[in-house]
């Protein structure tokens, strides 16, 4: 038995705060709970109740104390009514309780109304069977369902739009279809609920169907449920009438509309319209900022994500671990190092706690900005490491062209559990590829195939052919080729004539010329690889022949370009560029890097580097320009990505041969010295050429004047 002032306490009609609650809980826990104690633990389960309905969230031990309490107490015999019952089942609901939550709904159930017991009423089982919709309960919502249909309860409509949702929320769009139509009355609850449910179950036409069908006005929730089958249909066109509904319904965009309307312009690619609706908002929560960079970095726009997550830190939200996860790629996309380390140093600052993710997404972002050593340290700190964190540490080697610590690497997953995935082995013989590993590339090929169970993709034949033909082994890559299941796609076909070209077999590319028409009209890097080839061998017919087919198609030779990181921004160049704001010092920068080349090696430099009379400037000297004028007082380092190279295999990698100049800038300033690294990445129809540049800077001695 209480003490009478906890009873007295209890008995109050005024909510009492949590510790007052949990307090009475364990003096009545002490006590066993006995019979004589019934009456204070109907009175605990009301005061718990509205604690728990008037909260969002439970505590961790709120939530246990009345788990406690649900199990080990007696059926209600007392006249408490069902309110009780029903802010507790909610409660539950909210802090992830079903089990607790439907234990509630069967005390209630169990209780003798001949007894002064509670009744379920018109709130409890749409309070239930929410619980069971939102935590997935399918045999729990079932017993539901089956009480409202004895009980009498099916003629109310809440509760049919109850078991709608419940249906619709367990993939079971049939059933919820059918109670839809069972009913009589429906109001836009019922709608919205039948068209999220078609949504969510992947039935996207059938959503947009029952918008059509609707004899009553959109509420936001419907509107947001028909953008998101209309964003996952990438049905844009849809989805702007939509937005036209809702301009034309409201002037002002509630945050769910808007949040949707993004995800949908995210989804059908469309940013530039994602951008104006972003703009548009009033209120931005952190789901409005989530969507709109990620959707900037899926649609390779990293620049403009680095942008909005700036802004974002303007505006005062805080990022979490899917929005710095998400820049981070962007970084590593970039090659932005001095960004990309910002946005480590703020995880550490906060005391943000990693998980795989945020881990992992560290790691490929010092991969790709060319710390390596750094992205190993991290990568063995990290608690957990799934697949994705093992193939962006394996990538890492292959990038930088050390073949055998991939292997390692690759050895290490395996002894570690897990199994490789189809990405898995694209890095893997990538860093075979360019580390010369023939056999071990062979092996691991078939042993995806024979271990794994795995079916090579296209880029997995790609690997395999770029390995054979850098080797020189022209007739095994073609065979490769042939072999394959589906059709070879431009990069299979680039990696073939890249390898052609190395090696002078020309005679392979006059058959790889009878293939052109299999080739994708997209693919014209592949077209100016071979005409390149035949210019090399005097073939002009050929190169006539290459261009024409090129021009009959509409084909266009997308412009090189160069992106830089310099004291931490980005900035692009494009070849051909003469509009740039530093363009005169950049004219100089060219012109004493010219001379410098002359001297340093007359035979080579003009045979490496040869410049149209009309200055029609190359990205990388627009690029040595620009880092003229902005060169940091102390040691830098900095990337240099390009989006052009030699088609060669996809997504492969290989080192080239550092490259050092000296060079004088201005009288009165600093020497610099650069170190050029340069690796090659596959992507698209052709590569981006990464370049890492690491200088110093020097005290002005002498050197060559402009």
């Amino acid at each position: 038995m209480l003490p009478s002032s906890v009873r007295d306490l209890l008995a109050s009609p005024k909510p009492l705060p949590a510790r007052a609650l949990l307090a009475a809980h364990a003096i009545l826990t002490s006590s066993g709970l006995a019979a004589a104690a019934e009456h204070d633990a109907d009175l605990l389960l009301g005061h718990f109740a509205s604690h728990l309905a008037s909260s969002a969230r439970g505590r961790p031990d709120e939530r246990s104390a009345f788990r406690a309490l649900l199990l080990l107490r007696r059926p209600c015999r007392r006249r408490c009514g069902a309110h009780p019952f029903n802010a507790l089942i909610s409660g539950l609901t909210r802090a992830g309780e079903l089990s607790a939550a439907f234990r509630a709904f069967a005390l209630l159930l169990a209780s003798s109304p001949g007894a002064g017991g509670a009744r379920p009423d018109g709130y409890t089982l749409p309070t239930a069977l929410k619980a069971c919709a939102r935590l997935g309960g399918l045999a729990e919502g079932s017993q539901a369902h089956a009480v409202a249909e004895k009980a009498g309860f099916m003629g109310r409509v809440p509760v049919r739009n109850a078991l709608v949702t419940f249906y619709g929320a367990c993939g079971l769009c049939g059933d919820a279809r059918r109670v839809f139509d069972e009913m009589a009355e429906r109001d836009v609850v019922t709608w919205t609920a039948l068209l999220s449910a078609f949504t969510r179950g992947g039935m996207l036409a059938e959503a947009l169907g029952v918008l059509g069908e609707m004899d009553v006005a959109p509420n936001e929730g419907t509107l947001a449920s028909a953008l998101v089958a209309c964003g996952r249909m990438g049905m844009a066109r849809a989805g702007k009438a939509v937005h036209g509904w809702c301009f034309k319904r409201e002037k002002e965009l509630s945050l769910i509309v808007g949040n949707a309307l993004l995800d949908m312009y995210v989804k059908c690619e469309k940013l530039d319209l994602a951008r104006r609706v972003f703009d548009m908002l009033l209120v931005r929560d952190i789901v409005s900022w989530t969507i709109i960079i990620s959707g900037l970095v899926q649609c390779k726009r990293p620049n403009e994500a680095l942008e909005v997550f700036n802004a974002m830190q303007t505006s005062g939200v805080k990022p979490d671990k899917v929005v710095l996860s998400t820049v981070l790629s962007a970084c590593a996309s970039l090659g932005a190092l001095e960004s990309g380390k910002w946005v480590h140093e703020y995880i550490e600052r906060k005391g943000i706690e990693w998980d795989v993710h945020v881990g992992t997404s560290i790691v490929d972002m010092y991969v790709k900005c060319g710390c390596l050593d750094t992205a190993v340290s991290i990568f063995e700190k990290m608690p957990f490491k799934n697949v994705s964190s093992w193939n962006a540490l394996i990538n890492g080697f292959a990038l930088h062209g050390r073949g055998r610590e991939a292997l390692d690497c690759f050895d290490g997953m395996v002894a570690s559990g897990l199994h490789p995935n189809e990405v898995t082995f694209i890095t893997i013989l990538g860093a075979c590829c360019h580390s010369g590993l023939v056999q071990e590339g062979r092996q691991l090929f078939e042993l995806m195939t024979k271990s794994y169970q795995l079916s090579p993709w296209e880029e997995h034949y790609g690997c395999m052919v770029d390995l054979l033909g850098r080797a020189g082994l022209i007739k095994e890559a073609y065979d490769v080729i042939k072999s394959m299941p589906m059709r070879p796609a431009v990069l299979t076909w680039g990696a073939l004539l890249s390898a052609c070209q190395s090696h002078g077999r020309m005679d392979f590319s006059q058959q790889l010329l009878m293939h052109v028409h299999e080739l994708e009209s997209s693919g014209n890097g592949v077209y100016v690889l071979l005409a390149n080839a035949y210019a090399v061998n005097d073939r002009w017919a050929d190169v006539r022949k290459v261009r024409g087919f090129m021009n009959e198609k509409g084909m266009q030779k997308e412009p090189g370009s160069s992106v830089i990181e310099v004291n931490g921004k980005t900035c692009e160049f494009l070849v051909g560029q003469q509009n740039h704001l530093y363009m005169d010092d950049i004219c100089t920068m060219l012109s004493v890097l010219m001379k410098q080349m002359h001297l340093d090696e007359p035979d080579k430099a003009f045979s490496k580097m040869r410049f149209e009379a009309t200055f029609i400037l190359k990205a990388p000297c627009l690029v040595l320009g620009y880092i003229s004028k902005r060169l940091p007082p102390h040691p830098f380092s900095l990337w240099q990505l390009k989006n052009t190279a030699a088609t060669g295999g996809p997504r492969l990698y290989s080192a080239e041969k550092s490259l050092v100049l000296k060079f004088g800038l201005h009288p009165g300033h600093r020497n610099i010295a650069l170190s050029f690294s340069t690796l090659t990445e596959a992507e698209g129809a052709g590569k981006r050429q990464r370049t890492q540049l690491h200088g110093r800077t020097e005290r002005q001695v002498g050197g060559i004047m402009p």
